[in-house]
């Protein structure tokens, strides 16, 4: 096979039953995400065949966008280890630039001569194209002509955009010619960079010694989305969606195949591939599919798919998520934990009210005196993903009515000083008065409350929880045996185990316990002991590859404790 993917085609059967559970204790990952990509003002493109490589071991035959060289520009984030950009990928070069910049993107079509001109469009800016031919919608490359075809224009529009092709997209787009523009705005505004947001980028001091003192890498391309206060974030991810019907690409192989040698514009020199029925058996983030997506960027065995699609952060973090949808299907993603607030479709921000003096809450913190108009973006259970459409969102976590405390706090625990760290409210209730502990934005209205009052009681009788038993509940290495955050009140186990018959109440021993004991279960790894919240399709065959689950639009968000540093360097 070509480069093939060798895992194997079970899919890590053994995710199955964490991704049965909407919250999971996971173990430790090998990479996150954050947002690769160029920069510059003038970007060198090519289209190229390749092939992709799938989760079942499959090699799918495509087109892409890569770079023809990366003169002139600089690898963002810049602390991402081994970041390239091969001469085709999918999606295409992520390409960074900065509102008001004047933007060159100059074209040269590698493609085979039967697959014949291609092009891209830039939806959204005022886009003056030279050089090639003319297609229907703008200029096209010709191919095996070594002169580019140059599109220029002004980057007026902060945010997140997509760039595709412009010629027979029913085709194109599905081939893999697609990518994505993000235009940092020109300032920042003040409050981004004080206060809250300031602590939120950096790892908080711990008890542990192992993690003491040190500092987290900031991997945001910018500090706001846009040049609005309501905009700020501590930490960002990409996602394009596509899908592909292999149909289509077998198709394109063969015929590519049986015209080798053609002369381009010559008659009998053209593809005749049929994109209609569409039966999609592909569904892919970020140009891979479940699990191959949890892989780090750049990965080796995915020489044409440098991106990944796993979001990290810890809780109370503002999380930017920038979308595109990029195949032909909308994609109805359900992001557990929480709601998203759109910021912004293409570049606009959804905006009410007429300027004024306002006081803004952001997510968690509140603004005050801040002169604009207010974000009026909806609160979103499922986030669209509408074919040519992108959009900008906030997601946060925080744990605010488990109804028990996550972090395992214990009053009478004078042995660990962590155990009875006080939760001092904020006028939005959280912690967000002790930047260096790592209760840090703990919502306090659960400080101290033990997860079982009564195990296997009736809740009204005993809660706040009761929970069955672990090897129920689900069993493995997927399960650290207690459901506190992070490894330091996951180890120190502060609620005795429950002795006798534990559906009784009658023994007083019982008082406090829990049958949740690390003890009798095999632990994750003591450095990361977060959380895990399925992000996926909410349609259902999207979340398998090749009608098998789990895999297709399927990830996980990792969201950790503050003594564990999130490093996205891979």
């Amino acid at each position: 096979m070509r480069a093939t993917n060798m895992k194997n085609a079970t899919f890590k059967t053994h995710l199955f039953l964490a991704l049965m559970v909407a919250v999971t204790l996971l173990l430790t990952p090998t990479a996150y995400a954050a947002v690769p990509g160029v920069r510059g003002t003038a970007f060198n493109l090519t289209a190229q065949q390749a092939y992709l490589n799938q989760p079942d071991g499959e090699a799918v035959y495509s087109w892409g966008y890569g770079c023809l060289n990366t003169t002139g520009l600089t690898f963002l984030p810049a602390a991402i280890a081994g970041a390239s950009c091969p001469t085709m990928q999918v999606p295409g070069p992520t390409l960074i630039v900065t509102e008001g910049q004047s933007v060159t993107v100059n074209l040269i079509n590698q493609l085979p001569a039967a697959a014949g001109n291609t092009s891209i469009l830039f939806p959204g800016f005022n886009v003056t194209a030279t050089g090639g031919v003319t297609g229907l919608l703008t200029q096209e490359a010709v191919p095996g002509v070594t002169t580019p075809v140059a599109y220029t224009f002004t980057a007026s529009a902060p945010g997140t955009h997509a760039y595709y092709s412009g010629t027979q997209g029913d085709l194109q787009i599905e081939m893999g010619l697609y990518g994505a523009i993000i235009v940092l705005p020109s300032s920042v505004p003040a409050n981004c960079n004080s206060g809250y947001h300031a602590l939120n980028v950096q790892a908080q001091a711990s008890t542990s010694s192992a993690h003491l003192g040190v500092t987290e890498t900031d991997f945001r391309l910018a500090h706001a989305a846009y040049d609005h206060p309501g905009s700020c974030y501590d930490r960002e991810y990409l996602f394009q969606w596509a899908e592909m019907d292999t149909r289509i690409h077998r198709q394109a192989a063969a015929q590519v195949a049986a015209l080798a040698g053609c002369t381009a514009g010559a008659v009998g020199c053209s593809l005749s591939v049929q994109t209609e029925p569409y039966h999609p058996a592909y569904f892919l983030i970020n140009g891979r599919s479940m699990p191959d997506l949890m892989d780090p960027n750049f990965a080796g065995e995915y020489p044409h798919q440098p991106y990944n699609g796993n979001p990290h952060m810890h809780m109370g973090e503002l999380t930017l998520v920038r979308t595109i949808g990029q195949g032909r299907w909308q994609h109805p993603f359900h992001e557990h934990a929480n709601h998203v607030r759109i910021l912004a479709r293409d570049g606009n921000l959804v905006l009410s009210g007429s300027p004024t003096s306002i006081t803004y809450t952001s997510g968690l913190s509140t603004d005050a005196g801040v002169a604009g108009r207010g974000l009026a973006g909806t609160l979103m259970f499922n986030t669209d993903t509408t074919p040519g459409e992108a959009f900008d969102g906030i997601f946060y976590f925080t744990g605010r009515g488990l109804n028990w405390d996550p972090y395992g706090h214990h009053p009478g625990d004078t042995a660990d000083p962590s155990a009875s760290l006080p939760c001092t409210p904020d006028v939005n209730g959280y912690n967000s008065g002790a930047p260096t502990a790592i209760n840090f934005m703990e919502w306090c209205q659960d400080h101290n409350k033990p997860v079982q009052v009564n195990p296997f009681g009736d809740v009204a009788a005993g809660g706040p929880a009761t929970l069955p038993d672990p090897n129920v509940f689900t069993n493995g290495p997927w399960y650290g045996g207690t459901p506190y955050f992070g490894p330091d009140a996951s180890l120190r186990a502060s609620m005795p185990t429950c002795v006798g018959n534990p559906f009784g109440t009658a023994n007083p021993a019982n008082a406090n316990c829990t049958t949740l004991n690390p003890a009798n279960l095999q632990l994750n790894p003591a450095n990361e002991r977060g959380w895990a919240f399925m992000w996926h399709s909410h349609n259902e065959r999207e979340i398998t590859t090749n009608n098998v689950f789990p895999g297709g639009m399927l990830m996980m968000m990792l969201v950790d404790s503050r003594e564990f540093v999130i490093d996205e360097s891979q």
